[in-house]
């Protein structure tokens, strides 16, 4: 269980890396969320789910429309942010 803690702790520190870098170059928060989105995508379909959050969130990827991506999105960032 602590891999799994340690390896979204991880996925989780590598998104504010990438939040925090995207802040200095500029980009709005509404440009963060569509690249956000555009990379939640690739993810789904492309990369397996390291733990269960990871797991969760390729679920509901899966059966949310785009507005509820651009929702999740923006919670994601927001809890990072926090």
């Amino acid at each position: 269980m602590s891999n799994s803690l340690d390896n979204w702790d991880n996925w989780k520190n590598t998104l504010k890396a990438a939040i925090n870098l995207g802040d200095k170059a500029g980009l709005t928060q509404e440009t963060m969320s569509n690249v956000g989105s555009s990379i939640g995508t690739f993810l789904a379909k492309s990369v397996e789910p390291e733990n269960e959050e990871q797991r969760l969130l390729k679920e509901m990827w899966s059966v949310a429309n785009n507005n509820e991506k651009e929702t999740m999105t923006s919670v994601l960032i927001k809890m990072i942010n926090n």
